[in-house]
């Protein structure tokens, strides 16, 4: 199946990536496949700019909110799932387009994921514990201690990202990044990436106008809504959690709305990273 093609669209939040993948789709009449983690849950809309259903009917998308936040589901769920998808797509078209900001799920249906030693069940437990009770500034600087190569590439706002690196550490004494891009299954298509880019102030001031006009079209009502599932993994994601803060009385709306805004631009900073 190598004449088959998986064109993949990326850049950072609000560059546009579901604009061209629609435009993309169009074009050579095919579907879309998402590839941002956050866009998966059917709970969650306005804070993960999830399309509009107009963009939803005008091309076929898959794995968009056909989850829910009660359920488990990993990069390794995806990356099968997704495979599966593609494999279906490719008997009926040559070319399919995948798009999203989720950098590890797009790297484990192109290149496979990568194979991890046993993790110490009390481990994972002691580093959620310490999670739950002191946040995330301390696990982010163990981290940077035991393996600065990862922690100069993951989204250190991503507790399940950061703790699942620490517990490879700590259950194997070497850098979870040791263990990247080894042994890897060959794909039997074909990858294009089309980066989309942008100069870093008009990047930032499309993310403050998003962030603007989510909180206009009700995110803070969205948030309030889930506020019995906050210690659910696919809620520690930015534009929720920080929100959960101002609703416990930690912060004021203000302050909230600025962190969102802050967190965004570092997430699309690593973005573009990647």
């Amino acid at each position: 199946m190598k004449d088959k093609t998986l064109i993949v669209v990326i850049g950072p939040t609000g560059i546009g990536k579901t604009s061209l993948a629609i435009k993309l789709a169009k074009h050579y009449q095919t579907s879309i496949i998402s590839a941002d983690s956050r866009q998966f849950y059917k709970e969650m809309s306005i804070g993960t700019a999830v399309p509009t259903k107009e963009e939803l009917t005008t091309v076929p998308h898959h794995f968009i909110q056909h989850k829910s936040i009660l359920e488990s589901y990993t990069v390794g769920d995806f990356e099968r799932e997704a495979l599966e998808v593609l494999q279906s797509l490719f008997k009926t078209t040559d070319i399919v387009i995948m798009a999203g900001g989720s950098g590890l799920y797009i790297d484990a249906v192109v290149h496979g994921l990568d194979i991890f030693p046993p993790v110490d069940e009390e481990v994972r437990q002691k580093l959620n514990k310490e999670l739950e009770d002191s946040g995330l500034e301390g696990l982010q600087a163990q981290l940077k201690k035991l393996d600065p190569i990862y922690y100069g590439k993951v989204d250190l706002f991503n507790s399940h990202r950061v703790i699942r690196a620490l517990e490879v550490c700590l259950s194997s004494g070497k850098p979870y990044s040791s263990f990247l891009n080894k042994n890897k299954s060959p794909r039997n298509f074909k990858t294009i990436i089309l980066g989309i880019t942008a100069p870093r102030n008009v990047v930032y001031e499309r993310i403050n106008t998003r962030v603007d006009t989510m909180m206009e079209e009700g995110l803070l009502i969205e948030v309030k809504g889930l506020t019995a599932y906050t210690h659910l993994n696919a809620l520690q994601t930015v534009g929720y959690k920080e929100l959960f803060r101002f609703l416990k009385g930690d912060c004021t709306l203000d302050e909230a709305i600025e962190e969102i805004k802050k967190n965004t631009r570092r997430f699309a900073k690593r973005q573009g990273t990647w």
